[in-house]
């Protein structure tokens, strides 16, 4: 039996057929980057880091972490180092100075252990060896030479901080973080308007220290703090002068 020639019109090279392949490649175009995009795993708008921890109040960062122990490490000298000055200093507002410091850092370490303690965080219990070394160099000082010590290696300190500070207020995303910032920010600022009015903070050495990018106040043997231009007497401030209000005022207990 002769086979049956094909019926003209039909298959897929037909009109209809060909219709109907062009859409279903048309289809199959759409819905393919549709399906590998889905498929993706893209990344989520608030995809954590490995080193950000997630707690009740918001994303802690590293640089969270790391701004809560400088808080804390900077309490473990300066407050020494403010009590030695009201008894070493020798003039009302060096003394001063050395108040604000204990008054200033007692009520920040207090903030930050609450803040610690309510994120899980550990804190260090002592100095670093850096801080002991300039307590070591304070407990040497005697006279009008701890005075130029005193307030200018402390007003290097709270210099290389307050960056940090204004830094974290912008950044952060964690609700404790942000009002432990608030309260810094007023603290340092405070600290550094009255140790500049000691009259003895070298602001060469400031800026010098300042201009060179991760260099630490100089410490142990290093080269003394040059002595600076003293201003008139009518510069230094008041023993009077008083603590501004804080950011933050923790509830009552």
């Amino acid at each position: 039996m002769r086979p049956r020639p094909p019926v003209k019109g039909r298959g897929i090279f037909s009109g209809t057929g060909l219709i109907v392949t062009c859409l279903a490649a048309t289809l199959a175009a759409l819905v393919f980057p549709i399906w590998t995009y889905t498929d993706r795993p893209g990344p989520a708008p608030n995809v954590l880091s490995a080193q950000t921890l997630r707690t009740d109040y918001g994303p802690l960062s590293a640089l969270d972490q790391d701004f809560l122990t400088k808080v804390r490490l900077a309490g473990l000298w300066e407050l020494p180092a403010g009590r030695q000055a009201r008894s070493k200093g020798t003039t009302p507002a060096v003394r001063t100075a050395g108040r604000h410091l204990v008054e200033g850092h007692r009520f920040l370490d207090e903030r930050v252990r609450d803040v610690a303690a309510r994120l899980n965080l550990a804190l260090p219990d002592e100095p670093s060896e850096q801080q002991k070394q300039w307590l070591d160099r304070l407990d040497r000082a005697r006279g009008v030479e701890y005075d130029r010590e005193f307030a200018t290696l402390l007003r290097l300190a709270h210099g290389k901080v307050f960056p940090v500070v204004a830094q974290v207020r912008a950044s952060t995303r964690n609700s404790l973080v942000r009002e432990l910032a608030d309260d810094a920010n007023t603290t340092v600022l405070d600290h550094i308007k009255v140790l500049e009015a000691t009259g003895y903070v070298d602001f060469d050495a400031v800026a010098r220290d300042l201009a060179d990018a991760g260099t630490a106040p100089a410490t142990g043997p290093g080269p003394a703090i040059p002595p600076p231009t003293l201003p008139s007497s009518s510069s230094s401030p008041s023993p009077e002068y008083t603590l501004p209000p804080a950011a933050y005022s923790p509830p009552p207990s």
